[in-house]
C-alpha cells in the first residue's frame, strides 16, 4: 500500500515541475520612492509566498501587512502570491522574483518580472554646424545626445512651434559596459528655406524621472535673396493730387537689402532726397522677420506723378528684385466677396448648362425631339405619301444645273400649278 502514495507523490511532483507562473506585469518602469504592485499565480493552492527584491528576500503572510515588501492577494489557498513594494530603492533595479512552493511536495516553481528603477538622464546636447549662419537651400543636418538615462529618454524635435516629423532618423541606444544606464542619440535633417530664418531648434528629452522635460536649443540664421511679396506691376491707390504721396513696397530678404528708385531719369539710392526734393527715398525699414518696408515719397503729387513708372530695386549681395510701380487718385476696388450660397448657386447654375448643352448636342447628332425630322425632304406636294421613297439623286430633275432646279408653285386659284422657270447662264 505504500506504492499508492509514493505514486500520486510523483504525479504531483511531475504536474508541478511542469506548471508555469503566471505573473503581472512582466516588466515596470517605477520613479524612485514609488510603489509597484506584483502578482504571481498558480492554479493550486501554496503553502507560502517568498519574493526577492533586490538582493533582499521577503517571507510575506496575508496577516502581516507591516513593512515596505508585504503581501497582496486573493491568499494562499488560491495559489496567489502578491507583494505591494512600496518606496522603491535606486539599487532595486533588476529581476524581481516570486517562489511558491505548493502544501505537499519539495518542489518550488519560480516566476521572474524585471523591474527598471528609472534615473534621470543627464541634459541633452544639441550638436551642429559651426558656421553661424546658412544659405536658403543647404542641406541641415543635427544631432541630439541625451546620455545616461534609465531606461532611455525619449527625444522629440521642434523648429519654431512646429514639431518635426519628416527628416527624423532613427534613435541609437548605446551604454558602457557593465553599465545599465542608457544614452540615445538621434539626427535630423533638413533642406532649409527663408521660412527657416530665425526659427529656433529644439532638441527636448522627455523622461519618467523628470518632473519636466529637457532641452537643447539653437537659433538658425537662413540667408536668401529679395524676395516680391505681390507679382506684376504694383498699383498704389487713394493717392490725392496736391497732397504727399507714398509708395510703399514689401519684400522680404536676409540680409539687409539696400533700395534704389528710379524715376524719370534721376536715380535714387536710399536714403537720399533729390536736389528739388520733389522726391524722397527712405533707408529700408525692418518688419520683423526678414520684411522690410521701402518707401518713396512724392511731396507734391502733380498729374505727371499719376502718369508715370517709378522703379525700384533692391539688392542684398544674394541676389536683386525688381519692381514696377504706379499711384492711381482712385480708390482701391473692393474684392468681391461671395458667401457659401452663392457660390454653390453659381456652381449648380454652370452644371445646368452644361446639361442642356450636352443634350441640345446629343439631340442634334442623333435626330431626337426638337430636330426629328431634319434630313427628311419639305417639297413634297400635298396629298403626297410622305412615306414615298425619294428617287434617287441622279434623276432629279435639273441636276446638270442643280442650282437653277426651282420648285417654286404659282398659285392660280385654289391649284397650286409648278412653273418651270428656264435655266439661265451662270
Amino acid at each position: 500500500m505504500a506504492v499508492v502514495p509514493a505514486f500520486f507523490g510523483l504525479l504531483l511532483a511531475v504536474i508541478v515541475s511542469g506548471q508555469n507562473v503566471e505573473i503581472t506585469p512582466r516588466e515596470a518602469v517605477v520613479r524612485v520612492g514609488g510603489e509597484l504592485t506584483v502578482l504571481c499565480k498558480v492554479p493550486y493552492p501554496i503553502d507560502s509566498c517568498r519574493i526577492t527584491v533586490g538582493t533582499t528576500s521577503y517571507r510575506l503572510r496575508p496577516d502581516n501587512l507591516q513593512g515596505d515588501v508585504v503581501y497582496t492577494g486573493q491568499g494562499l489557498q488560491s495559489g496567489e502570491c502578491g507583494a505591494l513594494i512600496k518606496n522603491i530603492l535606486d539599487d532595486w533595479t533588476g529581476n524581481v522574483t516570486c517562489v511558491l512552493p505548493p502544501q505537499t511536495g519539495s518542489i518550488e516553481i519560480k516566476g521572474t518580472m524585471k523591474l527598471i528603477v528609472a534615473r534621470p538622464p543627464a541634459p541633452p546636447v544639441l550638436e551642429t554646424p559651426p558656421q553661424a549662419s546658412f544659405r536658403d537651400g543647404d542641406k541641415f543636418t543635427a544631432q541630439c545626445i541625451v546620455p545616461d538615462g534609465r531606461p532611455a529618454a525619449k527625444i522629440s524635435w521642434f523648429l519654431g512651434e512646429e514639431e518635426l516629423l519628416h527628416g527624423v532618423h532613427q534613435p541609437i541606444l548605446s551604454s558602457e559596459p557593465g553599465s545599465d544606464l542608457q544614452t540615445i542619440r538621434q539626427n535630423v535633417s533638413r533642406t532649409l528655406t527663408d521660412d527657416d530664418d530665425n526659427k529656433i531648434l529644439v532638441c527636448r528629452a522627455e523622461h519618467l524621472a523628470l518632473e519636466r522635460p529637457m532641452e537643447a536649443k539653437r537659433q538658425l540664421i537662413v540667408q536668401y535673396p529679395p524676395k516680391r511679396q505681390e507679382f506684376g506691376t504694383i498699383t498704389i491707390f487713394g493717392l490725392k493730387l496736391g497732397a504727399e504721396g507714398r509708395l510703399n513696397v514689401t519684400v522680404r530678404a536676409n540680409p539687409r537689402p539696400t533700395a534704389e528708385w528710379t524715376v524719370g531719369d534721376q536715380v535714387l539710392q536710399a536714403p537720399r532726397r533729390t536736389e528739388a526734393g520733389d522726391f524722397v527715398a527712405l533707408e529700408p525699414l525692418p518688419l520683423g522677420n526678414g520684411f522690410y518696408n521701402v518707401t518713396l515719397i512724392v511731396a507734391r503729387v502733380a498729374k505727371e506723378d499719376v502718369d508715370r513708372t517709378y522703379y525700384l530695386r533692391v539688392d542684398n549681395g544674394l541676389g536683386r528684385e525688381e519692381f514696377a510701380v504706379r499711384i492711381s487718385t482712385m480708390d482701391e476696388p473692393a474684392g468681391v466677396e461671395l458667401d457659401t450660397g452663392a457660390i454653390v448657386g453659381i456652381v449648380v447654375g454652370v452644371l445646368i448648362v452644361l446639361i442642356a448643352v450636352s443634350l441640345g448636342v446629343f439631340a442634334f447628332a442623333t435626330d431626337r425631339w426638337c430636330f426629328a425630322g431634319r434630313s427628311h425632304r419639305t417639297d413634297i406636294p400635298d396629298g403626297a405619301d410622305s412615306e414615298a421613297p425619294l428617287p434617287p439623286h441622279d434623276d432629279i430633275k435639273g441636276s446638270e444645273n442643280p442650282s437653277h432646279d426651282h420648285g417654286d408653285y404659282i398659285t392660280n386659284g385654289d391649284t397650286k400649278h409648278p412653273e418651270k422657270k428656264p435655266d439661265t447662264a451662270v
